[in-house]
């Protein structure tokens, strides 16, 4: 029987199969940031350990932040502190960090992959759940507990159980306005926020194997919001090009080498999956979500399910989430009022998503009493912004460019959506207080994003694009 895409990475990466548990895990990147890993560090001092292999870690400060005036010390202490204190860990230990000021700052999520760290058959790990990102490039990429920050950096390996599989076949072609971001939400809405719970996920089919790598990224993001353990796309012409001649990638003949290797990494036709899913693309309309969890999504031109379409067993929860949102059963989407737009986090804050953007709004003004934060995931990424101009036509528009992080994607910095607003974003968690406490969250791609900014409220922005 042919073998998978990921028993082909999982398989290549086994130190050691523990009788009857967990395999021994060998991981080839290690991405740190500054909220996860200062107990990591602490518990290697404690006994006496030093980082492995140094070489293989990869440091950036993101989550704390601030995303304007990053030249001066930051104001909030304990961000401070975290930002501060991942910078003696990396002196200490000889790790190389992208803090701020470095031209290389940035969303950890966003950095790899720009830089050339990210390549395919890679397995990578970060103490952040959304490292499933990288799984994009044909990697086995996933989130690790603070404890696991600690195993990485002593010994390199990891302790894992093999996840089921599961492959999701997008097929077909997409409909005007509907972009990556609609797929997965989508996907969540269908199957819910733990319908793939257990599974490492494959994406396939024509309509995925049409995206650009940007966009495979977006997907992969969120894998972790429908409950998988990572999400992943087999490497392919387009994941080459993207990769050839970055920062850190392989070069003259270790680049043939990389690719002969990388050209072998897909499933097989006769690989087995435990559980297979089918998508038509031409079925995805633009999305929204109306509730506090990913999975509560509809198409913008939809409802938010009456009391009578959600089962008993779910009613208590569907209801505490419709009232921290101030929403009602059965209420239309399309025209509900926004007071803040969010742009950016490590779903969607590429140059391809500022690009989009800009692209939509040029000559566009935004709506009175809507306040727009845009802000790209890494130095990178601001400086493609302002070189293209894109940075003017956001100005023109009133939409405010800031400054690399996470942002408003999470309430654990300066970006903080105020009680009761409501925000549309693209970022990919819209939990009670995400954003800020009592802050209002609705999920939705860079276009419906930019769409609400110019109207002020929900629109289907298949109306204002030609």
């Amino acid at each position: 029987m042919g073998k998978t895409l990921f028993e082909k990475i999982w398989e290549k990466h086994v130190v050691k199969q523990i009788e009857g548990g967990p395999s021994v895990l060998y991981i080839d990147k290690h991405f740190i940031h500054e909220v996860t890993s200062p107990q990591a560090f602490k518990g290697l001092e404690n006994r006496g350990l030093q980082v492995f292999r140094p070489q293989q870690v990869v440091a950036t400060a993101d989550h704390n932040v601030p995303t304007l005036n990053q030249h001066l010390p930051i104001r909030e202490e304990l961000s401070r502190k975290q930002v501060e204190t991942l910078k003696q860990n990396c002196e200490k230990f000889g790790i190389e960090l992208y803090g701020l000021g470095h031209p290389y700052q940035g969303i950890v999520h966003i950095i790899g992959p720009e830089l050339g760290i990210t390549q395919p058959g890679m397995t990578i790990v970060c103490g952040d759940s959304h490292t499933s990102t990288h799984g994009a490039f044909g990697t086995i990429a996933f989130g690790i507990g603070t404890s696991e920050v600690e195993m990485v950096l002593a010994t390199q390996c990891l302790m894992q159980s093999k996840p089921k599989l599961m492959r999701i076949n997008v097929e077909g072609t997409l409909n005007k306005g509907v972009v990556s971001k609609d797929i997965i939400l989508y996907i969540i809405s269908k199957i819910s926020a733990s319908g793939a719970t257990g599974y490492a996920v494959e994406y396939a089919g024509s309509a995925i194997r049409n995206l650009s790598m940007e966009a495979r990224m977006t997907i992969c993001n969120m894998s972790i919001e429908m409950g998988a353990r990572c999400g992943m796309i087999a490497p392919d012409d387009i994941t080459f090009d993207y990769v050839k001649g970055r920062k850190f990638a392989p070069q003259g003949e270790t680049w043939d080498k990389a690719l002969a290797y990388w050209k072998t990494l897909y499933s097989d036709a006769d690989a087995a999956f435990d559980t297979e899913l089918n998508i038509k693309a031409e079925d995805i309309e633009p999305m929204i979500t109306y509730g506090t969890n990913p999975g509560m999504g509809i198409g913008v031109t939809g409802h938010v399910p009456a009391l009578t379409e959600i089962s008993a067993e779910d009613k208590p929860s569907y209801e505490k989430s419709l009232h921290y949102m101030g929403l009602e059963p059965g209420t239309v989407m399309k025209g509900k009022k926004v007071d803040y737009v969010f742009i950016g986090s490590c779903t969607n804050a590429r140059i391809e998503d500022l690009r989009m953007v800009a692209g939509f709004v040029k000559g566009k003004r935004k709506a009175e009493g809507v306040e727009v934060w845009v802000v790209p995931g890494s130095k990178q990424v601001e400086k493609q912004a302002i070189e293209e101009g894109i940075n003017t036509i956001f100005e023109e528009a009133g939409f405010m460019l800031r400054q690399p992080g996470c942002s408003a994607c999470l309430g654990m910095n300066e970006d903080k959506i105020p009680a009761g607003k409501y925000c549309i974003s693209t970022s990919n968690r819209n939990f009670e207080g995400r954003q800020g406490p009592n802050a209002r969250t609705f999920l939705a791609s860079p276009l419906t994003a930019a769409a609400a900014a110019i109207t002020g409220e929900v629109t289907d922005v298949r109306e204002l694009i030609s």
